[in-house]
C-alpha cells in the first residue's frame, strides 16, 4: 500500500507553529511514501519565508513534491513580472515535480500567473501552456495505476466558504478526465473537500486540503492522508486536535 500526505496552505510568515509541530510528529512516525505540498508555502513572498520554509520541509526529511500558490508569487510589481518564481531557489528541485510511486503517478499543473485580466490576481488560471505540458507529462507516463494531478487552485468550485474561480479550470478538468486523471489534489480554499464527478464517460475526483496556518475557514488545521492500494484510494482528512 502506498501512502501520500497531502497537504496545503503552509503560509510561512502567517503560519501556525502547533500545526506544523503536530504535522512533523505525525510524518515521523509514520514515514508517507511522499508528500503533496499544494501551494502557498509563504504569506508574502518574503525570502525568509521562503528559507523558513525550506528548512521545516527538509526537516520532515521525506520524499516531497510542491506546487506555486499564488501567496508565493512576489508583490511588488518589477519581481512579479522578471522573476515571479524566483524565490522557489531554496526549493527549487522539488517544485512541480512528476513523481512515480508504485501504482500511482503525481503529475504538476500550475494554475498561478504572473498577471491576469482582472483585479483579483490571488484567483485561479489554467494557461494553454499549463494544460498541455502537464498532459505531456500524463502521455509520457506508464500508463499503469492511477494517475494524480497536483495543483494550488481548485479548478471547480466546491461547497467551501473561499472561492477559486479558476479561469479555464472547467476546460481543464475535462481535459484531465479525458486523459484518464483519476484525481486532482487541490488547495488554496483552507478547509478539505473530496467531490466527484462525471466527465469524459469516467470518474473524476477532486480532493482539497486545509491549512496548517493560522489562515483558518471553517475547519481546524487539517491535512489529507491518502492510501493506495490495487487501484484503489481512501482519503481520510486528518484534524489538529
Amino acid at each position: 500500500m502506498i501512502r501520500l500526505f497531502h497537504v496545503s496552505d503552509l503560509h510561512f510568515g502567517a503560519e501556525d507553529p502547533q500545526a506544523l509541530h503536530w504535522f512533523a510528529d505525525i510524518v515521523a512516525m509514520e514515514q508517507p511514501d511522499l508528500i503533496v505540498v499544494t501551494g502557498d508555502l509563504t504569506q508574502q513572498a518574503r525570502p525568509s519565508e521562503f528559507e523558513a520554509a525550506a528548512q521545516w520541509l527538509r526537516a520532515l526529511g521525506q520524499p516531497i513534491t510542491v506546487e506555486v500558490g499564488n501567496h508565493d508569487l512576489p508583490l511588488f510589481p518589477l519581481a512579479r513580472f522578471l522573476r515571479p518564481y524566483g524565490r522557489y531557489e531554496a526549493l527549487e528541485r522539488l517544485v512541480e515535480r512528476p513523481f512515480d510511486l508504485p501504482g500511482v503517478r503525481i503529475v504538476p499543473l500550475r494554475t498561478t500567473a504572473r498577471f491576469q485580466w482582472r483585479l483579483n490576481w490571488s484567483k485561479g488560471v489554467v494557461s494553454d501552456a499549463s494544460i498541455n505540458r502537464t498532459l505531456g507529462m500524463i502521455r509520457a507516463g506508464s500508463g499503469r495505476g492511477l494517475t494524480l494531478v497536483a495543483c494550488h487552485h481548485p479548478l471547480v468550485e466546491g461547497d467551501t466558504r473561499m472561492s477559486s474561480r479558476t479561469r479555464g479550470g472547467t476546460a481543464a478538468l475535462a481535459a484531465l478526465a479525458k486523459a484518464g486523471v483519476d484525481a486532482v489534489l487541490s488547495g488554496h480554499v483552507h478547509d478539505p473537500f473530496d467531490m466527484s464527478l462525471n466527465l469524459a464517460g469516467r470518474t473524476i475526483r477532486l480532493i482539497g486540503a486545509g491549512t496548517l496556518s493560522e489562515r483558518v475557514r471553517a475547519s481546524p488545521p487539517s491535512f489529507n492522508c491518502l492510501h493506495i492500494d490495487d487501484g484503489r484510494m481512501e482519503v481520510v482528512v486528518r484534524s489538529m486536535p
